[in-house]
């Protein structure tokens, strides 16, 4: 009983956590896409001199993930697991994750739909629901996997 009241809070905390980041990250992406409008969501090819928004989606979502894995373990108040190296493998496989689910949706994406152009209000907002989703879920998983279970609690 006690633990689900918890994982509801830890949830709630995690949605709220992950608006805000959708928020400043979408203010930042703005900011540094005002002068590419438009911008292509992909382009064929690897190498490539286009700014594209799955592109920048990339290194924003595994630098969010393993920053914001570090976070929520350091910011989490009362017993938790040690960060070395159990936390530590955490912050390592969330970025790793990221990179591969990223990376694999963009080049499905490019295979079946080509190179698409789209509005810098469209990138803003693709990438700003990246970066909440991406701390949303990161902040969930790392609370949950870092808090140490009392006694009484359900696993």
């Amino acid at each position: 009983m006690i633990a689900a009241g918890l994982d509801r809070s830890i949830l709630k905390g995690a949605v709220v956590g992950g608006a805000i980041n959708a928020v400043i990250n979408g203010g930042i992406q703005f900011w540094l896409l005002k002068d590419h409008a438009p911008v292509a969501l992909s382009v064929d090819g690897i190498g490539n001199d286009v700014h594209t928004v799955f592109g920048a989606a990339v290194p924003l979502a595994v630098s969010l993930a393993m920053i914001l894995t570090v976070i929520g373990h350091l910011t989490l108040k009362g017993p938790k697991r040690p960060f070395w190296p159990e936390m530590a493998w955490l912050t390592l496989r969330h970025g790793i994750f990221t990179f591969g689910l990223l990376v694999t949706l963009a080049v499905i994406w490019q295979r079946a739909m080509g190179s698409v152009t789209v509005s810098l209000t469209a990138a803003v907002l693709i990438l700003a629901v990246v970066a909440g989703l991406v701390a949303g879920i990161v902040n969930y998983m790392t609370l949950r996997t870092s808090r140490v279970a009392k006694s009484g609690d359900e696993p």
